[in-house]
């Protein structure tokens, strides 16, 4: 399998899934702003939001992925499609009380998550309510979680891929065609979260069904019973365990910065989620993209002994992090006052909002690289089937990060929180590269320092172009004419892209380093 060409499926879907995910950000923001009610939105949608990381994309992922790809290299496709059955049976049974439990103590959760709205009544009272309705989205995307994994280990990522534009579409047809009708249009994005999770499971059904797997859940006891007992779903489970630490200790930091921000002015919660939503936009295409197709290829590898390609897989996704994700993060850092106004400075967002949102984007930018190379080094340690380093990394990487917090939430406000994050992140990154480097498992190619310069290099000059352009247009002004203001923010963003690329391809930075296809 050539893995660049995986990468750059699951990026360009990822890619259209950040499209339609930005444009439904955009539309919630006209309609709502950034107030109380966003604020209770928010806070409901990050509890089935933080249990899914720990039980689907985070933790289930981590212990399954690598299992099964064993399983499917050493005992064929009866014996996987027999574990994924059996996984699927008592994923389904647990998420399940874990759902009924949720939403019976959801007024519970809220507090955890965001005691600052219980200064605010209806906005406390509006969260419980809305939480409800969302929980049961866990249990829907856990097992599109499930479906994912096994597809990426047979080598189809696209479908995966393009499963979240599900949700996004429904976010939009939901505040489009849904809302106006509603005295309260936060329901209609409420109701979006479960259609969408649905509707992401139902497309990977058929996905499923033409490489001869089905989830077949087990209804009855002694089905029920017989996958608990399977050795290797245990196997499983005992994995998640230390997998469900490394992903909480990250959520951690999550609920508390959601607590911080629910304490500080009105719509500090909002800032915070419409910046993370911009950010997302690189790191969901290049980071999730590059973790997405490394962690089934790694695990295939090791599963054969070849330590060498292992190395070789490593370096490659590093080296593309650090090509995208630099300029990436350069481009945010210095353009950030436009993209923020071009996609949410539109009805009820006004230019505070812009300005708030736009600090919050700067406070990720400073993080960006680390944020990325975490999804490329972490896996180093996940298909070796080794969580345990990770948790304890993000142990210390957690207690870093608030202890940030006590420094720049006073300095900066709700800005203080991402930058917090994403210098937390940048620590991480660093202590894993160590890690993998200390092992001998991650062994640098040659060329790394030129290649690095020359990275640095473009990115500064483009920060530059981009330095001078933002300073010569009032981009809020451009309010009354939107179409103008996002061709001309399309148009800088391409140039800058161009300049970056102009300047690797003159200071003769080689395609086979930028470029090279590693197999796996």
């Amino acid at each position: 399998m050539n893995i660049l060409k995986a990468a750059m499926t699951v990026s360009a879907m990822t890619l259209l899934s950040r499209i339609t995910g930005l444009l439904r950000e955009t539309l919630t923001a006209r309609m709502l702003g950034a107030g109380a009610e966003t604020d209770a939105f928010f806070v409901a949608f990050r509890i089935p939001n933080l249990l899914r990381r720990l039980f689907a994309e985070g933790a289930f992922s981590q212990a399954f992925v690598p299992i099964l790809a064993q399983v499917h290299q050493q005992k064929g496709h009866e014996a996987t499609a027999d574990l994924l059955s059996k996984t699927a049976t008592v994923l389904f049974w647990t998420l399940s009380l874990v759902t009924l439990g949720g939403m019976l103590g959801a007024s519970g959760l809220v507090w955890v998550m965001a005691s600052g709205l219980q200064e605010k009544p209806e906005s406390y009272s509006l969260a419980v309510i809305l939480t409800r309705w969302m929980f049961p989205y866990i249990l829907l995307i856990s097992l599109v979680s499930l479906s994912s994994g096994v597809l990426n280990t047979y080598k189809k990522f696209a479908v995966p891929a393009a499963t979240p534009v599900l949700l996004n579409l429904s976010f939009i047809v939901a505040v489009g065609f849904v809302s106006p009708y509603l005295d309260q249009p936060v329901f209609a994005l409420a109701g979006a979260v479960i259609v969408g999770g649905m509707a992401q499971l139902v497309v990977q059904l058929p996905a499923l069904k033409q490489q001869g797997l089905s989830l077949n859940i087990g209804l009855h006891w002694s089905k029920v019973q017989a996958a608990w007992s399977d050795p290797l779903v245990r196997r499983i489970l005992r994995q998640m365990l230390p997998a469900s630490l490394a992903v909480s200790v990250a959520q951690v930091s999550l609920i508390i910065n959601t607590q911080i921000a629910s304490h500080l002015p009105s719509g500090s919660v909002s800032w915070v989620s419409y910046g993370d939503r911009l950010m997302e936009f690189p790191t969901a295409m290049l980071g999730v993209a590059l973790g997405t197709v490394l962690l089934p290829s790694l695990a295939r590898v090791n599963a054969a002994g070849d330590g060498d390609a292992y190395a070789r897989l490593l370096d490659w996704g590093l080296r593309i992090a650090l090509a995208l994700a630099l300029p990436a993060a350069v481009g945010l850092a210095t353009f950030s006052e436009p993209l923020t106004a071009m996609l949410f400075h539109y009805g009820k967002f006004d230019a505070m909002d812009v300005e708030m949102t736009r600090r919050t984007v700067l406070g990720y930018s400073v993080g960006l690289f680390g944020l990325i190379a975490v999804k490329v080094l972490a896996p180093g340690f996940y298909a070796k089937q080794d969580v345990r380093t990770p948790v304890k990394i993000g142990i210390m990487v957690v207690i870093a990060t608030q202890l940030m917090n006590l420094i720049f939430v006073p300095m900066f406000g709700h800005a203080g929180l991402p930058l917090s994050v994403g210098l937390g992140a940048s620590l991480n990154a660093l202590v894993l590269w160590w890690g993998l480097k200390h092992r001998g498992t991650f062994v640098a190619q040659p060329g790394w320092l030129v290649f690095a310069l020359k990275i640095f290099a473009a990115s500064a000059f483009m920060g530059l172009f981009l330095n001078v352009v933002v300073s010569g247009v009032a981009w809020l002004e451009l309010a009354a004419t939107p179409a103008l203001r996002i061709a001309m923010v399309m148009a800088v963003v391409s140039v800058a892209a161009g300049l970056y690329f102009l300047v690797l391809f003159a200071l003769r930075l080689s395609p086979q380093m930028l470029l090279r296809r590693p197999v796996a």
